[in-house]
Parts: C-alpha cells; structure tokens; sequence
C-alpha cells in the first residue's frame, strides 16, 4: 500500500536555507501538516555529492529521516541556462560563495554569459527546477519534480524572492521573480509545482483549510525572518526596509522599541552584539534591524 501523510503528522523540512524553509511552510500549512526545519532539530546539512537535483534531494532527505526519525521533505533546486551548457544548476548555491550572497551569484552568471556573447537579443533562456524528495527513516523515498521556464535579465531587478529571483523572467511575465508579488510568483514557482506533483500523490485525502481570512494576525516574524537570512543586494535590503516599516504601520503595538530613539538604540546595540560572520553585509544589517523590532 502506497504510503500518505495524516492530517497532523510532524514532517522535517531538510534545509537550514530559511527562505526555502518559509516558501515550503506555506505550502504545506494548509494540510494541517506540523513542520519543522532540520536546522531547529540542530541536525547537520549533508555534503551534496549526488550528480542530479533528484540525487541530492534524496540524500539530504534520507539524512533529516534518519536523524530525526521523522518523515522528511527536502528539497534541491537551481538554475540551468541554456547558453552555460546546464550551468549553474546542482552548483547553483555554490556560486554564492561561502556567505551564500547571491549578488556575487548572479555577477558570475552575468560574466559567464558575457564571455560566450550569449546576451542577446534574444534574452538568455533559463530555466529553474526543483526536486522534491520524501523520505522516512526506514529509507523509502519518493521524487516530485517542477521546473519553470524563462529568461535572464541584467542588471537583476526586484527585491523579493531570494537567490537568482531578481534575473528571471518566467515565460509569459515581463516582471522578474523578484518584482514579483510573493502570491504572483508561488502561483507559477518551480516549487511551486513539484509540490503539486507531491501534494498529487501524497495529500489527495486531506482538505486543504483556508488560509486567508483578511483579518489581522500581528506579526509575521518567520516570513520577515526568512526575509532577512536570504537578502544578498542592496535592492533586497530595500525591500525588506520597506517591508518592516509596514509592519511597524500595521503592528506598531507589538513592537519592543517603536520611537525612533528608542528603536536606533535597540538597533546599536543589536549590531555590537551581533557575531563576526562572511555574511554579505545588506544581509547582516537587515538582521539587526529584525532584532531590534522584536521584545526582549
């Protein structure tokens, strides 16, 4: 009998990228399904040495099982260009660098592309991928894979998403990913996808609860967070400034230091206390400003 997910049961997400983790949370948060990264478990991130988007996903599934003894959703996805023979694609986080700061990334890809004189017209094709893998701790696995089509862009544009959103034109779209709505691009996402195929075969007998109720719910501290651990450019930091000040806006109660005195403090204090890390620097300070927010 083919194995299902009950409404309730406790999933490991296999990553410790936080954007990633948020975007899959909201996926299966309708599904009444209780996840969990495997960076709150505290269980190590294993070395990617599988050769495919499907290999990896596995090993790092089957890594979270085993070590959590819980079922397990991991996910490896990237970037193919065409003109880059597949390029970056199992290496795609890699081109970050060790501080995973995807304005170097995307550099790289914009140099790459400039030495083969593939920048057109027309546009570079691209396309993103993402294979989603299963697993539970006795070792069975299944695979979901999503991809979405498009275009490269330079210079990048948008400060949403996280990674290489802010080159991607999805096909059909004149805005990048990172122009984009976060709804707008979950819409048409290679995540987004794969974990059709996933919620196809493994959720069909559960009922997904409204999510929307157009009311208030305060704070929303994991999307800002997740926000603020993936912002690599100065156009990102941008737009998690202006994020925060609609938070402030809207949750001006919930705030620990809501003046300006009083917040810039806070936010001093947060910077000198704050650990040395290689770390792009919008990314650091988008973190402090987080942490002085928030109520200690």
């Amino acid at each position: 009998m083919t194995r299902t997910l009950a409404q309730g049961s406790k999933l490991v997400v296999a990553s410790h990228n936080p954007g990633k983790v948020w975007e899959i949370n909201q996926l299966l948060a309708p599904y009444g399904l209780n996840a969990v990264s495997a960076g709150d478990l505290g269980l190590s991130e294993p070395e990617e040495t599988e050769t495919t988007f499907q290999g990896n996903a596995r090993l790092k599934a089957l890594t979270a099982a085993a070590g959590s003894g819980l079922p397990s959703l991991a996910d490896d996805s990237g970037l193919e260009i065409d003109c880059l023979d597949g390029a970056p694609g199992i290496y795609s986080a890699r081109w970050a660098g060790p501080g995973k700061d995807f304005g170097v990334a995307m550099q790289r890809v914009a140099d790459e592309i400039k030495a083969r004189n593939a920048w057109g017209p027309p546009a570079p094709r691209a396309n993103f991928v993402s294979a989603l893998c299963l697993a539970w701790a006795d070792g069975e696995t299944r695979i979901f894979e999503g991809k979405v089509f498009g275009s490269l862009v330079w210079p990048p544009r948008g400060g949403n998403g996280f990674g290489y959103d802010p080159m991607f034109v999805p096909e059909g779209a004149t805005e990048t990913f990172g122009e984009m709505e976060p709804a707008q691009k979950y819409a048409i996402s290679h995540r987004t996808r794969a974990f059709a195929a996933f919620k196809g075969a493994m959720l069909t007998h559960l009922s997904p609860a409204a999510t929307d109720t157009g009311l208030s719910v305060g704070r929303d501290i994991a999307a800002l967070s997740a926000a603020a651990a993936s912002l690599s450019t100065r156009v990102e930091a941008a737009a998690f400034v202006a994020h925060l000040k609609a938070d402030l806006e809207a949750n001006r109660a919930e705030w620990a230091y809501s003046t300006l005195e009083t917040y810039l403090g806070a936010l001093e204090r947060c910077l000198n206390e704050a650990p040395s890390s290689d770390e792009p620097a919008w990314r650091q300070l988008a973190k402090a400003m987080l942490a002085a927010s928030e109520r200690s």
